[in-house]
Formats: C-alpha cells, structure tokens, sequence
C-alpha cells in the first residue's frame, strides 16, 4: 500500500456538511435523463413521446460511437422530451408506472465467469448501459471499448464538498464491490484502488487489488491528480477511471443482469433543509432531493456535484449521470454596501488578507465574486495552490494569444478541472472554464 500526501490544494471550511445517517427518499412520480451535462456525447434519441419503456430500455446513443448506450432508470412513459437552442437535448423525463417492469440481460453463468473473453464482458457491459461508467483521461470522455488502457484508476472517496462518503456507500455492499473490481480486472491488466478519506476504510479493502491512499488538501480525490503524482511515463496517460459507487453497481449489475436504480446521494450547503445521506434513485427531480417544500431563500444556487467542478440546476431538472451530489447554498447576487472598508469578518477567502482567516468555524458559503473580473496581475495565485505543478496564468494568456503548442508545453492536459484557479483567482477570471474549454477544443480537433 502506497501513502501519498498532498501539499498544494485548499480546503475551504464550507457550512452545511452533510452527516452520515442515510435516509431512504420515497419513489418519484417521474424521472430524467440530462443528456446535455455529458461530456463530448452526440446523443441520438431511440425514443419519441409517448413510448413506453422498461428499466434499462435505450433512450439515447452516442453517434460517436453507437454501442454506447444509456438506459432508461424508470418503468413508463416517455412524457417530454426538452430542446434547447440547436435542438441540444437536455432531458427525458419518463413518467413511472405503479408496477414497473425491468428489462433483462444475460450474464456468464457462474461457472463461465472465469473464462469470459474480454469482448464479452465488454460486450455485456455495453449491453447492459454500464458502460458509460468507465472515462478515460486525460479529456474525461466515455472510454473507447476498443483500446486497453494501461490502468484503471478506481477513486474511493472524493474530497470535493460535498460528495457522498465512501463509508456509508460501501456499508452492507462489500460484495458488490468486490464483484465489480473483479470485473474491471477482466478489461485491464492492471486495477488501482486509490482511497481518499476515512482511515477506517484501510483494513476493510487491505485485500483488494493495488492500493494507494491520498491524503492531504482538496483536490487529492481528483483522478486527474492523483494519476499525475503517480504515474512512471508518458503511457500511462491515457488511463480510465471510475467512481467508488459505480463499481458497486457493476457488481449489482453482474448479480442481478439488471440495469441498477439505486444512488446514494448527498444534499449539503447551508440552505439544504436536511443536509445528509438520501438513497435515491438514478435521475431523481432536484425538488425531490431539495425537500420537494421551497426553500428558506427563494435566491438560492443548485449546484450538481461538487462545489467547484458541479453546474447550475434548478428545482425542474433532475440529477445527472455523473453527478451524486446536491448543493444549496445563497445565490449571493447583491450589492454589499461599504464592502470596500469591510474587514472581511465572514468573507471565505483562500486569501489571508481579511479577518475570516483567523475564523475555524465553517462559512456558509454562496455564489459571490465580491467583484469584477479584472486583467490578469501575475500574482501567481493560482500557481501556487494548483495542485499538478502547471501555470494557469500562463496558459492562459497562451490561449487567449491562440498558442496552442505553447499552452501544451505548459500542461494544458495535465489540467484536472478542479476550479481551484478560478477561486483562489483575486482578479475573478474564469481560469478553470478556458482551460477546460480548451481541452475539450483541442481534444475534438484530435479526435
């Protein structure tokens, strides 16, 4: 077992951390899917309003590549299907009956799965919608099910505020774990389980395969970051990882041959009602997770997903493919009267110039710039907390002046997308957003 320690990063003392008690959220009256929050997928609807479909049913394909596949996470029918500008799909919303019906597949019989071929579990996999799970790096796009990777990066635990903890995901579902680590072992020669978090999690997993753990600021969870403070050359570049949670549902999937419903989810922020752990299904309403009452603040930010890397929502969508987080938290656009001879009391900052610095309490945060965005002054903020040794600023205004080749030089594709830069940033530019838009620009060009 590797130990490796982190010294760039930054946590921020953030209200609202979600406890480890886990509910159970009632049954939805309807659920989605958010094709547009996939990254670089060109979906292809396979249904229309109006059809009714199964648990696990194909809704939508990648055109890229259509064996990639994503099933539908309720029993219904197809009761609306959201366009927006361009015709970009950005939900199907199924309406779930009372007795749902689940589509099957056909697994190895247990005495076959040891001398499973590779292409077929690839092929069941593909079959059964699981395969989106697998992303590989370093553009963080559905695996290619043709290409070996050098190594598949399992991430149990990830510190980003507030994602799901490790220990509660995993209570009662060792086996299907074991069952999907098995399973990634039978795509790759080599599986890496790096662990992030609760020490206590050591002892339980001390059999499974290679094994690291990460400690230290936010993001050691990252996989980007991890794979860059381990990795030997150049190959291993291009190696896949995959969530804690979502090798659970592989081995739920290899148990049952069905397309798995369930997601542990968490609510936090400072205006969740009841910030913890919700077992609830793929595709829930965000109302549903939010409490389904309205909230304390009519202005508050839905974020889904982590704080630095989620996206806006609202109360009318619903949780994404990727994301198993909810956070609520102020919206925070107001003008601050006197806020320039404020001492800066309550201000969360990665800066030590106000007083919050000396505050341990957590802040509870909101979506604020307290300013505008102003011309980079090479402070060399964000690189000092950027945690894989690149120069964001630099980058930058590589990119900005259209050197492609020069921002490479600088590690444009070692860039995890934490949006460490774009928070520490004091001059309020949007770091993270043109170095991710750039990766995915050039990644299309390669492509």
């Amino acid at each position: 077992m590797n130990a490796i320690h982190l010294k760039k990063g930054f946590s921020p003392r953030i209200a609202g951390t979600p406890g480890r008690r886990l509910q159970k959220l009632e049954k939805p009256r309807h659920v989605g899917m958010v094709p547009k929050q996939i990254p670089f997928i060109k979906p292809r609807l396979l249904v229309k309003e109006g059809d009714a479909v199964r648990i696990g049913t194909p809704l939508f394909e990648d055109k890229r590549n259509p064996r990639i596949r994503f099933l539908s996470p309720g029993g219904g029918t197809v009761t609306r299907i959201a366009f927006g500008p361009r015709r970009v799909i950005e939900a199907v919303v199924i309406t779930l009956d009372d007795e749902e019906f689940s589509e099957s597949f056909d697994k190895p019989a247990t005495d076959q799965l040891a001398t499973a071929s590779r292409a077929e579990w690839v092929e069941l996999l593909l079959a059964g919608g699981m395969w989106p799970f697998l992303r590989s790096l370093p553009f963080m796009d559905l695996a290619d099910p043709d290409f070996i990777p050098p190594a598949i990066i399992v991430r149990l635990g990830d510190d980003e505020p507030f994602a799901p903890d490790p220990v509660v995901y995993l209570e009662g579902r060792e086996d299907d774990f074991s069952s999907g680590m098995d399973l990634l072992g039978r795509l790759c020669e080599r599986v890496i389980l790096n662990l992030t978090g609760d020490d206590s999690l050591k002892s339980q997993l001390s059999g499974q395969m290679e094994m690291r753990c990460f400690s230290g600021p936010y993001p050691s969870g990252n996989p980007a970051v991890q794979l860059y403070r381990t990795k030997k050359g150049a190959d291993e570049n291009r190696a896949w990882f995959i969530d804690g949670q979502a090798v659970i549902l592989l081995g739920q999937f290899l148990r049952t041959g069905r397309y798995p419903l369930e997601r542990i989810v968490t609510v936090g922020g400072s205006l969740a009602p009841e910030a913890g752990h919700l077992l609830a299904r793929a595709g829930v309403p965000l109302r549903m997770l939010a409490g389904g009452g309205p909230l304390k603040k009519t202005a508050a930010r839905y974020i889904v997903g982590g704080f630095f890397t989620g996206f806006s929502g609202s109360e009318d969508s619903y949780l994404s493919f990727y994301q198993n987080a909810l956070n609520l938290i102020d919206d925070g656009d107001r003008e601050e009267p006197f806020a320039f001879i404020r001492p800066g009391a309550d201000k969360p900052s990665y800066s030590t110039a106000f007083l919050s610095a000396l505050r341990k309490k957590p802040f509870p945060m909101d979506c604020s710039q307290h300013g505008e965005q102003r011309a980079c002054v090479n402070c060399g903020t964000c690189a000092r907390i950027c945690p894989v040794d690149i120069l964001p600023q630099f980058t930058m205004k590589c990119l900005v002046a259209d050197e492609v080749e020069e921002a490479l030089a600088h590690g444009l594709l070692d860039c995890a997308e934490c949006g460490l830069c774009t928070y520490a940033c004091p001059s309020k530019i949007e770091l993270c957003e043109v170095l991710r838009s750039a990766k995915a620009q050039y990644y299309k060009e390669i492509a």
